[in-house]
């Protein structure tokens, strides 16, 4: 594989941090979504078939409460709603449908519940936290266009339908050490959408989505990701997944084009949430959230790099 070998060295740790003193405090299960994607409005009929599909779908599963993960060192409370949240990054297409269930009701939609989610991009950099190490070898974060001012990358909100569905543009994570890729996302219920922006509510469950390992190895031979060379973490080795399958964040990914990886993925699942549990301790993420091999993230956010991220050992 271009510029990446599996990271063996990392022993199998789990970081799995349970929040709010009991694992209903975090309330979530998650399933594999396997409903179409549509680019135009679903009729009343579809509507009507897609609550009963997922409801179906998630029976047995989202009734599994588990407590949330760590959010990580990579935070901001931007709370921006759109549904593409690329702005301009380039990298392997990646649509996102998310589905939000109550598992407390028998998995009936959420309708009106905030989905944010945020990630790094192509090499491995966090919008706001643009002086964190990847990790291995990558070009600076600027050199893809990038400025100090670009504090809103690969960040966003979307809020739930009447099927508790919500749908993101975006682009694949790429990876930094010692974490496998992934994507970060809390649940907010009871607050409303103003000005283009989440205000209010409670946040029920925070958690990290997950790559098959294969998939990810495949686009990190694309370019841009090639130019990060390095240790790359599989799911085995991860600090935070652990190994539960679609139950532990695994998304359910599908081609856009079958020989040909680079036109994109899209992904699904079902989080199946309590919407009356407020998550809390999760913090700033202690404990297993992937801080960086140089350490906790310096700098204000929206510092530029100082130079091109070295090669540091594995933590």
């Amino acid at each position: 594989m271009t510029g990446i070998h599996k990271d063996k060295s990392i022993t199998r740790r789990r970081a799995i941090v349970v929040t709010g003193g009991t694992v209903a405090a975090g309330g979530l299960a998650v399933a594999g979504y396997q409903a179409a994607f549509a680019d135009t409005a679903e009729t009343a009929t579809d509507a009507a078939a897609t609550a009963t599909t997922t409801a179906s779908e998630s029976a047995g599963t989202c009734m599994t409460l588990m407590s949330s993960v760590t959010q990580g060192p990579y935070y901001l409370d931007n709370a921006l709603v759109r549904k593409d949240i690329t702005e301009g990054k380039s990298g392997v297409p990646l649509t996102l449908r998310l589905t939000v269930v109550d598992a407390t009701d028998g998995c009936t939609p959420v309708k009106g519940a905030a989905v944010e989610i945020w990630h790094c991009d192509a090499w491995g950099y966090y919008s706001g936290y643009t002086t964190a190490n990847p990790g291995g070898s990558a070009p600076a974060e600027s050199e893809d266009g990038s400025t100090a001012n670009d504090n809103t990358y690969l960040r966003g909100y979307q809020i739930a339908d009447a099927n508790g569905v919500v749908k993101f543009e975006t682009i694949f994570p790429g990876w930094y050490t010692p974490r496998t890729c992934h994507i970060h996302l809390k649940v907010h219920t009871g607050g409303q959408k103003e000005d283009g922006t989440y205000e209010g509510g409670t946040v029920n469950y925070t958690g990290q989505l997950f790559f098959d390992d294969a998939i990810a190895e495949e686009i990190f031979t694309l370019e841009p990701y090639a130019k990060h060379s390095g240790s790359y973490t599989t799911l085995d080795n991860d600090m935070v997944y652990d190994g539960g399958g679609a139950s532990s964040g695994l998304l359910t990914l599908k081609a856009v084009h079958k020989k040909d990886p680079s036109k994109g993925y899209k992904g699904t699942l079902t989080i199946g949430v309590d919407p009356d549990a407020e998550n809390t301790g999760a913090g700033s993420g202690g404990g297993g959230g992937g801080t960086p091999p140089s350490g906790a993230p310096s700098g204000a956010p929206g510092d530029a790099p100082s130079g091109t991220p070295s090669a540091s050992a594995s933590s």
